[in-house]
Parts: structure tokens; C-alpha cells; sequence
């Protein structure tokens, strides 16, 4: 079945064509991205701007040519946070399925997060026994363990790296009491959430998803042997606690110079990488596994189950 996900994001509008069969792995054919960067357009109440209703109108149009081009059976669509919980979010998603011509299910956050640890079990195998799952958004941190493919326990925080940016480093260069700040805060709403994990068992892998986690184990992580062709990392948090005030410290434009910070995430991978060490500590974690598959991935495996 060759299938389209198109993955409606706070940074990006991401279409996917894939050629998937069950039991075998999918095999990538096109993709198209659109950058949204969709935080700047959030207003107080956390309405969607005008401007930002309209950058994703637009990569929804680039993604359903490109699915048309390539002939796809059939579509699925993921919506971020930002887009579901925005008070006039229903209305966006209605435009959505106007240009997309059917309607698409929407998942909680719940669901977000044990659809990625769906695709982080596949991913690692049944061998790797108990796995804790991290997973840093634009609007939302995803936090998932258990030890089948449905996770034991799955939640979802107001923690994404742009939410965070938005609410707390709203200049260029970061000062310590932002950071502070942003800090304090993470820590409150982790200590609310993570009681669920307190009397299970410890995990014997700890695997961090998504493009934040990513772009930081480029940035301060180290690359271990593996096999198959792609790319393995290692984040240790010491390591990372190393690097969050040398990235504050610099601009935006700075932060590209660093190997693995992509310009559409420059703006908020200080937020990330302060989440991302703040979730790590609450949680007593020294070290993550990056998987690079995460919810996409989670989509496509769960559809090809059916075929």
C-alpha cells in the first residue's frame, strides 16, 4: 500500500509517501516540508493567529499535491498539540479537512504517546525489555512506559519546547533568570505528573524520540556503533547539563553554527534542552537512547498491522 502521513506540527507541515507492506519495513518514496513555526502565532488566550492558520492551510495544500502527485491509497494525519487544545482549534481543523476532502481522527495526547512508544517498542525489540520513552514536541512532552507494544502508562505535559520558548525565553539571548524560571516551572509540572511512575520497576532502557532530542544528541551527545547503515546516539545528562547555558548565552543565529541545531529549531532548542534535562533529572535518568522512529513511524506500523 503506498501511504501518505501528513504530520501537522508546530515547527513543520511534514507530508511522508511511503511504499508500506506488512511485516516489512516502509520504504520512503517523497516527502515535502513547510515550516510553520506555529508558537509565534499563538496569541494570549492561545488562540492561532491569523498568520499562523495560514502557514498551515498552506502546508497542507503543499502536502495534498504531493500526495496526489505520488498516487497514495491512503492518508493519515497527525495534529500537534498546539492545534488541538487552541481555543478556536476546531475551526482550523475543519479547514484542514475541507482541503483534505474527509475527516481525520484526532489523537489525544495520551494517544500521542503511546502511539510513539508503539513505534520505540518495534524499534528496540522485544529484548529490550521494561523501555521509558521521552519524547519533546513544540507543545508537548510525552512520557510513556511498559514493557509490550501498549504502554503501561502514557501521559502527555504542557512541556513542548516552543511552549516553553514562548512562555519563558521570549528574548533572543536567554538570561539566567529565564532559564531559571523555565526551570522551576518544569519541575513543578513533572513532580505533579510523574507519581504514576514512582513504585514501577526501574526501566532497562530509557529512549528519547523527536527532533529536540535529536538536534541536542548531535549537539552534546556521542555516536555509538550499531547495526544497520543509519546514524545511533547517546545523550548523557551531565553532558547536556553542560551545554544548556552555552546555548543560552547565544542568538539564534548563533546557535545555527552548532552541528545539529537546523535553523527551524534554533529558536527553541534552548527551551528543549532545559525540558529535556529537567524531565531526565526528575525521572533519575543519566543517559538516553535516541530511536529514530517516533509517532510517524508509530502510524505507519500501526496501519500495516492491518493490512
Amino acid at each position: 500500500m503506498r501511504l501518505g502521513v501528513l504530520d501537522v506540527g508546530s515547527n513543520t507541515v511534514h507530508m511522508l509517501v511511503v511504499d508500506a507492506e506488512r511485516s516489512r519495513p516502509h520504504v520512503p518514496v517523497a516527502n515535502r516540508r513547510s515550516i510553520v513555526r506555529l508558537m509565534r502565532f499563538l496569541e494570549p488566550d492561545g488562540s492561532i493567529g491569523a498568520e499562523g492558520i495560514d502557514l498551515i492551510l498552506a502546508g497542507v495544500r503543499d502536502g495534498r499535491e504531493l500526495a496526489r502527485e505520488h498516487g497514495i491509497a491512503e492518508l493519515l494525519v497527525l495534529v500537534t498539540s498546539a492545534i488541538r487544545e487552541a481555543p478556536n482549534g476546531a475551526d482550523v481543523i475543519a479547514r484542514i479537512e475541507e482541503i483534505l476532502g474527509e475527516q481525520i481522527a484526532i489523537l489525544s495526547g495520551e494517544e500521542e504517546a503511546a502511539l510513539t512508544f508503539f513505534a520505540a517498542r518495534r524499534w528496540h525489540g522485544w529484548g529490550a525489555g521494561r523501555i521509558l520513552l521521552l519524547d519533546i514536541g513544540g507543545g508537548s512532552l510525552e512520557v510513556a512506559y511498559g514493557v509490550g507494544e501498549v504502554p503501561d502508562v502514557a501521559f502527555s505535559l504542557p512541556l513542548g519546547a516552543g511552549r516553553s520558548t514562548i512562555q519563558f525565553l521570549d528574548t533572543d539571548v536567554s538570561t539566567p533568570e529565564q532559564v531559571e524560571a523555565l526551570r522551576h516551572h518544569a519541575r513543578a509540572v513533572l513532580a505533579d505528573a510523574l507519581g504514576e511512575l514512582d513504585e514501577r520497576p526501574r526501566p532497562d532502557h530509557v529512549v528519547a524520540t523527536s527532533k529536540t532530542f535529536r538536534s541536542l544528541a548531535r549537539l552534546a551527545g556521542m555516536q555509538v556503533e550499531a547495526v544497520g547503515p543509519d546514524d545511533r546516539w547517546r545523550l548523557r545528562r551531565s553532558m547536556l547539563a553542560d551545554w544548556v547555558p552555552r546555548l543560552a548565552r547565544l542568538t539564534a543565529q548563533g546557535r545555527t553554527e552548532l552541528p545539529g541545531i537546523t535553523p527551524e529549531r534554533t529558536y527553541q532548542i534552548v527551551g528543549g534542552a532545559i525540558v529535556a534535562e529537567e524531565a531526565m533529572r526528575a525521572l533519575k535518568v543519566a543517559e538516553v537512547e535516541i530511536c529514530p522512529w517516533a509517532m510517524r513511524e508509530g502510524a505507519i506500523l500501526r496501519r500495516t498491522d492491518t493490512l
